[in-house]
């Protein structure tokens, strides 16, 4: 009985600190799938939309390495219930933005403050759950880590068909409330040390949050802007360089650093660290990807592309049982291995895609791809964080997290490279191919100039309405090509990880440190 009380002393607040990580993962992705319904609401033009992203990511990136810091300074129960409660007083704020400066504004704030639910959500298995109850809890966070994003469009679609986008941020409140008492309640790891305060950092987290926000800032908005041929992108990228060397130099040399760069030393962290960045790449881009080729390619809504994807995260429920049955019997090395190798094998089966793929032949690479991520993410919240003495666990938890985070802001940037420079490239060799001498592309025309012809107008209006109709085909195809190189891209970055799994040490089943340990 005693076991019993001690185990539900655990997992209550264990499921508190999921729920409210879930609800901060979430809350990315349904915002994404609908930007352009907030902006239509607010009178936004075009360029300042992506804002209301932009802003919530550089937010939370910045803050997440903190987390660390932040809980031995206010405890995890203090620092968790606050950013809960933050997070909920800032989505009714940008429920009720009402211009697009107010919700930029209300998003950054909204990042900010909910950060740091996810990296303490990670390091909370840690302390709650010991031996091989440590499966289960790495299970549960890597459910949540990849099943999270995966959802956001598929709530978000059907949020914004159903009532309005307002209701994107209305529903973080009712949970919101929750999870902020319940936290405050339940959670009993470790009590605050305000002396903290005094000598720490500051010059660190000044130099880390200016290298991480402008980092991000060039990854959002680089491929919008061209890269560095504009003068904004290629400062900001200076800026970001020269602040994340002095950042690094800073950390390595300052006595008590706010992010614990020396756990690098470790291999199972600098490897789990390496591999959550590329499990980033895939999860962050690959959602990127998908509804950006139903909506532009296949003109779906966004409720019919959260119906569309809906299978990857089906797959990724199904996946749990399975790998907490396999990491009670099999060295989760290799379990990890199966996972990441699964994921590259579905963006190999996305390779082929064409523009008239819809759900029907999303369905298998979907589910190759949803079916292992737990395999993939599990694994390396274990041997990465779990060959970490209690002492570095905090600090570096905020390192990992923000490692898949930042694989995502740099696997969607180069996705977004890849489509417009290669839909370019393959325009341009469909193209040349378009000429008078290709005679189902005349009798294409012919067909088209008949069919415009019939409708009142000039002649010359049917045929330019048959070009047009022509350009619109090959621009089509060039960019359904475009989007299979993108794949094939994340399918070499699982390549590479696939292949540095064996660099890892299996990692003992340990106790779970005491309350006071940190």
């Amino acid at each position: 009985m005693p076991d019993t009380s001690s185990w539900l002393k655990s997992l209550l607040p264990f499921v508190v600190m999921c729920f409210g990580g879930f609800m901060a993962l979430l809350d990315i992705q349904i915002v994404a799938s609908s930007l352009q319904y907030i902006g239509g609401g607010l009178s936004a033009a075009q360029d300042d939309i992506a804002w209301v992203q932009t802003a919530y990511l550089i937010a939370e990136i910045v803050v997440i390495p903190l987390s660390g810091w932040l809980t031995r300074v206010f405890s995890t129960r203090w620092l968790f219930a606050a950013s809960a409660a933050g997070f909920t007083v800032t989505s009714l704020l940008c429920a009720l933005a009402w211009n697009i400066q107010s919700m930029i504004v209300f998003r950054a704030l909204q990042g900010m403050l909910g950060a740091s639910m996810v990296p303490t959500m990670f390091t909370s298995s840690f302390y709650f759950f010991q031996g091989q109850r440590r499966i289960y809890s790495a299970a549960v966070v890597g459910t949540i880590a990849s099943l999270a994003p995966v959802l956001g469009p598929v709530i978000g679609g059907w949020i914004t068909d159903t009532w309005n986008w307002h209701w994107l941020f209305y529903v973080n409140l009712v949970p919101g409330i929750f999870v902020t008492i319940l936290a405050a309640v339940l959670i009993r790891i470790d009590e605050p040390d305000l002396s903290l305060l005094k000598g720490a950092d500051y010059a660190g987290i000044v130099l880390m949050a200016v290298a991480l926000s402008t980092l991000e800032y060039v990854l959002e908005e680089g491929s919008r802007w061209n890269w560095f041929d504009d003068a904004t992108i290629r400062n900001c990228a200076r800026i970001a360089a020269i602040a994340g060397v002095l950042f690094v130099i800073r950390s390595l040399t300052f006595a008590r650093p706010v992010v614990d760069l020396r756990a690098l030393k470790n291999r199972n962290f600098a490897v789990g660290c390496f591999l959550s960045f590329v499990t980033g790449i895939g999860i962050f881009a690959t959602i990127y990807l998908t509804p950006l080729f139903l909506g532009y390619v296949r003109g779906y809504s966004a409720l019919q592309t959260g119906i569309a994807i809906f299978s990857t995260g089906a797959a990724s429920l199904a996946g749990v049982p399975v790998y907490i049955l396999l990491a009670r019997k099999f060295d989760t090395r290799w379990l990890m291995m199966l996972g990441l190798a699964l994921f590259g094998l579905s963006m190999w089966a996305y390779s082929y895609i064409t523009s008239d793929w819809s759900g029907g032949e999303l369905l298998v690479p979907q589910v190759l791809r949803g079916f292992p991520q737990v395999f993939a993410v599990a694994p390396a919240v274990n041997l990465g964080l779990g060959s970490l003495s209690s002492e570095r666990l905090k600090y570096a938890s905020g390192l990992f997290n923000m490692m898949r985070n930042l694989g995502g802001a740099v696997g969607i940037a180069v996705c977004s490279a890849t489509l417009n420079a290669q839909t370019n490239f393959h325009f341009n060799m469909i193209a040349s191919h378009l000429t008078p001498a290709n005679g189902p592309m005349m009798r294409l025309i012919a067909g088209a100039v008949q069919r415009y012809g019939a409708i009142p107008g000039s002649p010359e209006d049917g045929h330019l309405a048959a070009l047009k109709t022509l350009w619109q085909l090959a621009h089509r195809e060039a960019s359904t090509l475009a989007y299979a190189d993108a794949f094939r891209e994340i399918m070499l970055a699982f390549v590479v990880a696939t292949l540095l799994v064996p660099l890892l040490r299996q990692v003992a089943p340990t106790k779970a440190p005491a309350a006071n340990a940190h």
